[in-house]
């Protein structure tokens, strides 16, 4: 049995953690915008982390459960009902045959996911069930279509609430920690100062590739010619005008662009959660510090898993 889809909202597709291995062939990860939402959900119900979720943006689906079974909703706060009642973000849901779950008002955040108990039945490539439109790679879902639940679905009645040291402190104005990337050394000093002290805003040229920034011009000390060199989800690049990208999700596997910064990886949930218009402020930290930050992140991910197990 499966989930059916009433309605498909605006750009709701299939992800998990990316398609990784495959970038010296030029095919970039993809995967969930954010992943620690998507890794949430899927080990509040057991799963492994791995296993495909709904990313959905507001206006968001509405969908229809076909047979029993438990669910969680991690990431965005759309106002989610199940049949007429209101539900909760980050903990186990049971759905009875025939719920209706439907997302009422964007309350905070861009992106919300959906996982169920055992897994969404999907195909693979190269590994990975994730979406990426430009391509052509994984599922984007109309409406009409048919989810498919793994045999393996089933009910769980556990109530397990996630801590709130591990949910990430989505904001519409948030401080994003970053560390120094390859060519930060070659900004003016004004440059510098204006990264770490003046906010920038998200402009309308936002997707899932890569979010434009629009703030106070930053420029090199002097110009240079720089090799296409590899990027990752984070990487900040000052562009010809002065202006900055992050990149995100889909980003290339290479770029011409100096890469003055890159998001600790804790941080990147926080701004796959920001919308256009909405602003931030960049507090720079040590490699090292960002290796710490991420290394605690992890711990407190597998005492969840285990609590998950255990209980």
């Amino acid at each position: 049995m499966s989930l059916f889809v009433i309605e498909s909202g605006i750009l709701t597709t299939i992800q998990d953690l990316g398609r990784n291995g495959f970038r010296r062939f030029g095919i970039n990860p993809s995967g969930a915008m954010d992943k620690m939402a998507a890794y949430i959900a899927n080990l509040l119900l057991g799963n492994q982390e791995t296993q495909a979720v709904l990313e959905t943006h507001f206006p968001a689906p509405k969908l229809q459960f076909e047979k029993p079974t438990t669910f969680a909703l991690c990431g965005a706060d759309f106002a989610a009902k199940l049949n007429e009642t209101e539900i909760e973000n980050w903990r186990p849901i049971v759905a009875k045959e025939g719920d209706i779950l439907t997302f009422n008002e964007r309350r905070l955040g861009a992106r919300l996911y959906l996982a169920v108990a055992g897994g969404f039945e999907v195909e693979k490539v190269f590994g990975s069930a994730s979406t990426d439109l430009r391509t052509g790679l994984g599922k984007l879902v109309k409406k009409g279509d048919r989810l498919l639940f793994k045999e393996e679905n089933r009910v769980i009645r556990k109530n397990y609430k996630v801590s709130e040291s591990l949910i990430p402190r989505y904001s519409h104005f948030p401080t994003v920690r970053i560390f120094q990337g390859p060519e930060f050394d070659k900004l003016t000093a004004i440059s510098v100062e204006n990264l770490l002290k003046k906010s920038y805003k998200v402009s309308l040229n936002a997707d899932r590739m890569g979010f434009l920034l629009e703030g106070e011009p930053l420029y090199l000390i002097e110009d240079f010619e720089m090799v296409s060199s590899p990027v990752d989800f984070g990487t900040i690049q000052l562009l010809p005008n002065g202006q900055i990208i992050v990149l995100m999700a889909d980003h290339q596997t290479t770029g011409g662009y100096p890469r003055i910064a890159q998001i600790a990886k804790v941080d990147l949930p926080i701004v796959a959660q920001l919308s256009p218009n909405d602003k931030l402020y960049f507090e720079m930290i040590s490699y090292e510090r960002a290796e710490e930050l991420a290394l605690a992140q992890q711990i407190n991910l597998n005492m969840l898993k285990w609590a998950v197990r255990l209980g």
